[in-house]
């Protein structure tokens, strides 16, 4: 009998709270019970997103958030850039191209984040762009990209919708939607907000409304149209997954206790703890400090070990999960999930068991280096 001890980029591990609250009584979606719990926590949300706009809950996965956010504002022919940083990126590029946009990639090498500079010549070439679609936290890579500065070069250079992937980071990282000039912030459930999956999240700017009325693209489960209508009644158009929104309730009491900039400085904490650690091992890491995520870390292959072979050992002999690479990274890195309901204490116990791996393999490296490295960081924080 064992526990698996959980340090993947998502799903992420559920609070017992949040657990104890999915398993209320269900209730009636249409109803007056229903109607409150929903009014709550779609306000109490909005700090996460920075935003005093309505959040919308879409019954399910990150994907269907992105998928919300390019049907109701691209129409087939509209030209769209999409920042591709990693694999998360392409999937939005294709998101877009399944619904017949004309699709412009500004491709930066995986392992780093896209400047301002990147993106406002990219932007010279074209004079018709619908929308500029970026990544804010691209999981596959641990790159946290500058959606501020990048909003501030799509306004400046064009009068496209900046539309935002924050599924692996809204709820850990701080965010400015309407202060910033986001069009459309959207997030899953799995990540940084402790719930399983099942849950998307999408909040849509005033500008961002005056194109979706005039968007002429079909949809149905994805109208923002009948959401909006429904979140005046304090309902959504389809049945939600209730249960999980009971568990949102509990989330948002638990971030609400901490603080929400707490919140934001923790996970700050344990993306320099997580990087000092595996740097004192001797491995190296895939990004640089100032591109480097709060939520996920990714660590490359040393020149002695294979990281996959390591990963494999960590799971079967200690039972702790971490995520393997993605696309062209898929068997070169090891992801190493920091967010949610993820302390200093859990860093400290995944790194000394990946201290413990190591040893197995003879990797060379002083033995509680980096345990004790990132135990100088959080000392710095107390």
């Amino acid at each position: 009998m064992y526990k698996t001890i959980l340090r993947n980029p998502g799903p992420t591990p559920v609070p017992k709270q949040v657990l104890q609250a999915m398993n209320y009584d269900m209730i009636s979606h249409r109803g007056g019970e229903f109607k409150e719990l929903f009014a709550d926590t779609t306000n109490r949300i909005k700090p996460f997103f920075g935003t005093e706009q309505d959040v919308f809950i879409v019954t399910g996965s990150g994907t269907s958030a992105l998928e919300t956010a390019v049907v109701n504002t691209i129409s087939p022919g509209d030209e769209v850039v999409v920042v591709t940083v990693g694999d998360f990126g392409n999937r939005f590029a294709a998101i877009c191209e399944a619904y017949g946009a004309v699709v412009h990639r500004l491709e930066i090498e995986w392992g780093k984040a896209c400047t301002e500079e990147e993106l406002s010549e990219f932007l010279k070439q074209f004079n018709h762009i619908k929308a500029v679609v970026a990544t804010y936290n691209e999981t596959s890579t641990g790159v946290l990209n500058p959606v501020a500065q990048l909003a501030n070069v799509v306004h400046t250079h064009s009068d496209a919708l900046f539309i935002v992937d924050g599924v692996s980071c809204i709820g850990g990282v701080k965010a400015k939607m309407d202060e910033w000039g986001i069009d459309i912030l959207v997030t899953g459930s799995q990540k940084a907000l402790m719930l399983p999956p099942g849950l998307a999240f999408v909040s849509v700017s005033d500008r961002a409304w005056k194109v979706i009325e005039d968007n002429k693209a079909p949809a149905y489960y994805l109208d923002l149209l009948t959401y909006r209508k429904s979140y005046e009644k304090h309902m959504t158009p389809n049945t939600p997954a209730v249960s999980l929104i009971y568990g949102l309730q509990a989330v948002c009491g638990m971030i609400e206790e901490e603080g929400f900039d707490e919140t934001v400085k923790r996970h700050e904490i344990m993306k320099k703890m997580t990087r000092e650690a595996i740097s004192a091992l001797d491995l190296p890491l895939l990004t640089n400090d100032e591109d480097a995520s709060p939520t996920v870390t990714a660590i490359s292959e040393p020149a002695d070990l294979e990281i996959e072979k390591l990963r494999g050992h960590l799971k079967k002999k200690y039972h702790i999960d971490f995520a393997g690479g993605q696309g062209k990274l898929k068997g070169k890195i090891m992801r190493f999930g920091h967010m949610g309901y993820c302390f200093p204490g859990d860093v400290l116990e995944a790194v000394s068991i990946i201290e413990r791996g190591l040893k197995d393999f003879n990797h060379h490296f002083e033995y509680g280096a980096g345990v004790k490295a990132a135990q100088e960081v959080y000392l710095d924080y107390v």
